[in-house]
């Protein structure tokens, strides 16, 4: 769920939003050397299904992220996703922290994020769009038929 792909967009027009949340997370570079970084999670309820989320690294380039919030949300307890995306609770008694790891085809980062602040957040973003009726407020048809009409072409 990276990238810039199309996403399915809501039928409703007036959706109540939900504040940003800023987290400083930590980024592991290697076994021994961790990078702070800041990191913005939105959530549109006209895209009920994705959690976004950008990663500001100082002095660096800012990169985004689109990710299934179900599988955000039950990575906080237990592993989640495949693939390009995998969210897993790190299980420290010490601190309730979760991991994120994030792989594309030349890079792959991996995130330690605090769960109780982001598991809060989450929790709001189900009073906005309660779990199962995400696919109710999507507009598939108006997205199926962008898809058949595709991009127009020049003819020659």
């Amino acid at each position: 769920m990276s990238g810039d792909h199309q996403d399915v967009r809501s039928q409703c027009t007036a959706s109540p939003s939900l504040p940003l949340l800023r987290l400083d997370i930590h980024r592991m570079l290697d076994m021994l050397e961790w990078q702070e970084i800041r990191a913005e999670f939105r959530y549109d309820p006209d895209s009920p299904l994705v959690v976004t989320v950008t990663f500001l690294i100082e002095d660096g380039p800012q990169a985004t992220w689109r990710i299934g919030r179900d599988l955000l949300h039950q990575g906080l307890h237990s592993m989640s996703g495949v693939g390009d995306i995998q969210v897993w609770p790190s299980h420290l008694e010490a601190r309730a922290t979760a991991w994120l790891q994030l792989m594309s085809k030349d890079v792959g980062a991996l995130f330690e994020l605090p769960v109780p602040p982001l598991a809060e957040w989450l929790d709001h973003t189900y009073e906005l769009v309660p779990a199962g009726t995400e696919t109710g407020r999507l507009d598939l048809d108006g997205f199926l038929a962008g898809l058949l009409d595709g991009p127009e072409v020049p003819s020659d």
